[in-house]
């Protein structure tokens, strides 16, 4: 069994904001597939599913970025779950728009959603897919920018790169994750 994991925060004002890439990873593939996130349990909304043969766990927790690890540990706890079948999902200001890679293991390079995971885990060795959302031109503080939702000219770039993101998802599934890093961090 495999757990994706799309963070952000929960509610409508937080609805397609920068910050909240991973959640719209998350509905790409429940989109794609008839699911519905339908279990309210471990602070969040998730489902469980079969792709290709393979069990997949999709969850978004809701309790609020800063406190995502609250939503995931209890999960990975309650299905005997490793970091290694993890993959969490979350925006980058250090990447493009766009741009994504995806990781191993490493810090949280200033992520309140990925320190928590960290935090709760006791560990950085779970997989990450970092989503690129480009820094802000100032004078927008980097919370305003990261809680602002996308401007019409992103959401050009922003879909195709939403379903590369999913692609990148449904492969891991069935493949290993090293593997998935080499074809999809191109």
């Amino acid at each position: 069994m495999k757990c994706i994991v799309g963070l952000g925060n929960p509610g409508s004002k937080y609805h397609e904001t920068r910050h909240n890439v991973g959640f719209m990873v998350i509905d790409e593939l429940l989109k794609r597939h008839g699911w519905q996130l339908s279990k309210g349990k471990f602070k969040g909304h998730f489902t469980i599913e079969t792709y290709e043969g393979e069990k997949v766990i999709l969850l978004e927790p809701q309790t609020f970025m800063n406190l995502s690890g609250e939503s995931l540990r209890p999960l990975m706890e309650f299905y005997d779950l490793t970091p290694e079948q993890v993959t969490v999902i979350y925006d980058d200001l250090d990447l493009p728009l766009g741009k994504i890679r995806l990781r191993q293991t490493g810090g949280h390079g200033g992520h309140n959603g990925v320190r928590s995971c960290i935090d709760q885990l006791g560990t950085k060795q779970f997989n990450r897919l970092r989503f690129g959302i480009g820094r802000p031109e100032s004078p927008i503080t980097v919370t305003d920018y990261v809680l602002g939702k996308f401007n019409d000219d992103e959401k050009t770039d922003l879909e195709p790169a939403i379903n590369h993101a999913a692609d990148a998802m449904e492969a891991w599934v069935t493949k290993p994750f090293q593997k998935v890093m080499n074809d999809y961090n191109k």
